[in-house]
C-alpha cells in the first residue's frame, strides 16, 4: 500500500529531513509515526500525498511511483488519500456541511449526493446534528472531528494524520484517536503521526520511530490499555433526518 525505498529528502541549503528511510505498510494496517519535533514526520507524510518529492529513493502508493506521476494526475492520487492536520484547516466562513463537501463540490458531485455523503461522514464522527454550524461555533474537539469527516468524505483508501491531537486535552485526544482506530476497522490504512508516547504505549499497534530523519525503529507494541471500539462503526448508515441548506452560498 505505502512503500518507501531508501528515501532521502534534502532541502535547499543541505538540510536533511529524511535520510535513507525504508518501510512497507500493507493495506488495512494502522501505524503510528513518532519522533521528536523536527525528526521528519511531517516531511514524510507530505511525500505520500505528493505535496513534496524525494531527493533520492522511491515511494510507491498503491503500486504507483508517486514521484513519476504527472502534475495533471496528482489530484487523482489525492482522491484516494484523506489528510487530517493538527490545525484543522477549516474555512471559517463556510458551514460544516460546506467544509466537509468542499472536495466533492469541486469534483462536480450533485447537491443531493453531497448531502448524503456529508451526513454519512459526519454521523461517523458524531456530528450529523451540526451540519449548519460554522467552525467558530464548535469546540476544538468538534472542529477536529469535522476535519476527520472531511478527510473521509470520498471513502479514501489511506488516511494520514499529522499530530491530530496536538491541540487537544487528554480526554479529547483519546476520543479522536478512537475515531481513527474505528476508521481502520473499515479497512482503511491509517498512518498517524504523533509525539505522544504515552498514548502509543496505551494503544499499541505498529510504531515507526524517526530520529533526525532516520528510521530508528519499526516495532509492534501490544498496548497496555487499548480502547474499546464500536463494532457498529462500519455498519451501513441510516437515511439522514437533518437536512443542510438547499444550496450553499458561493
Amino acid at each position: 500500500m505505502i512503500q518507501f525505498f531508501q528515501v532521502t529528502k534534502r532541502f535547499p541549503g543541505g538540510q536533511i529531513a529524511l535520510d535513507r528511510v525504508s518501510f512497507d505498510i500493507p493495506r488495512g494496517q494502522f501505524v503510528f509515526l513518532t519522533g521528536a519535533s523536527g525528526a521528519g514526520k511531517t516531511s514524510l507524510l507530505r511525500l505520500i500525498f505528493r505535496a513534496d518529492v524525494p531527493t533520492e529513493g522511491q515511494i510507491l502508493v498503491n503500486g504507483r511511483n508517486v514521484s513519476s506521476i504527472p502534475p495533471r494526475k496528482i489530484p487523482y492520487l489525492r482522491r484516494t488519500i484523506g489528510v487530517v492536520f493538527q490545525d484543522f484547516r477549516l474555512i471559517p466562513r463556510k458551514t460544516v456541511f460546506e467544509n466537509v463537501t468542499y472536495l466533492p463540490r469541486i469534483l462536480g458531485t450533485d447537491l443531493t449526493s453531497r448531502k448524503k455523503m456529508a451526513y454519512m461522514a459526519l454521523r461517523r464522527v458524531g456530528l450529523a446534528h451540526r451540519l449548519n454550524a460554522f467552525p467558530q461555533e464548535l469546540s476544538g474537539g468538534e472542529q477536529q472531528r469535522v476535519a476527520i469527516a472531511r478527510a473521509l468524505i470520498n471513502e479514501p483508501e489511506i488516511l494520514i494524520a499529522d499530530e491530530p491531537t496536538g491541540n487537544l486535552d487528554p480526554d479529547l485526544s483519546w476520543e479522536i484517536l478512537r475515531l481513527f482506530l474505528e476508521v481502520n476497522l473499515r479497512g482503511t490504512t491509517v498512518l498517524l503521526a504523533t509525539h505522544d508516547r504515552d498514548m502509543i504505549q496505551r494503544v499499541g499497534r505498529r510504531v515507526l520511530t524517526l530520529d533526525a530523519g532516520r528510521l530508528a525503529s519499526d516495532q509492534e507494541l501490544p498496548g497496555t490499555d487499548p480502547p474499546r471500539l464500536d463494532p457498529t462503526f462500519s455498519e451501513p448508515e441510516p437515511r439522514p433526518e437533518t437536512e443542510p441548506p438547499a444550496e450553499e452560498p458561493g
